[in-house]
């Protein structure tokens, strides 16, 4: 049986290694939370709310965002304990993701909202229209 070391060297190192594999696997699930290109790229709806409302629900995170809030605590946390020899790669991919995430999340407000404007603007068109229609009977009955 090998002899137990506990060394503070040692376990730091040990302990840095570990953080950064926690971010890594934090980076990984966040990566994998993250939506479907070819979803939200292709439709196969019939109109421009059914298009939207497949956008809207293709731009869902899930839980990308608190992957990258833990990915970014364990990095902080080694950072400033000064336990990554180079972390800049990290730091790297934390900055990456983290703007994806934040460009998904504004997109999917936007595209939420749309959602709700779109509707609104066919609407008060038709009524428009039709109140056009009306408008043009009447002075084709008045002009008779």
């Amino acid at each position: 049986m090998g002899q137990s070391t506990f060394d503070d060297d040692d376990l730091f190192g040990e302990a840095a290694e570990e953080t950064r594999a926690e971010v890594r696997e934090h980076l990984r699930a966040a990566r994998a939370e993250l939506p479907d290109a070819d979803a939200v790229w292709e439709t196969d709806a019939d109109n421009v709310l059914g298009a939207l409302n497949g956008l809207k629900s293709a731009l869902d995170v899930g839980d990308a965002v608190d992957s990258v809030r833990s990915a970014k605590k364990a990095y902080v946390l080694g950072e400033r304990a000064d336990a990554f020899e180079d972390a800049d790669d990290l730091k790297e991919e934390i900055e990456e993701l983290e703007s994806l995430v934040g460009d998904i999340e504004a997109a999917a407000e936007e595209v939420a909202s749309l959602t709700g404007t779109v509707p609104a603007i066919r609407g008060a068109l038709q009524d428009a229209v039709a109140a056009g229609d009306d408008g043009d009977d009447e002075d084709e009955e008045g002009g008779e």
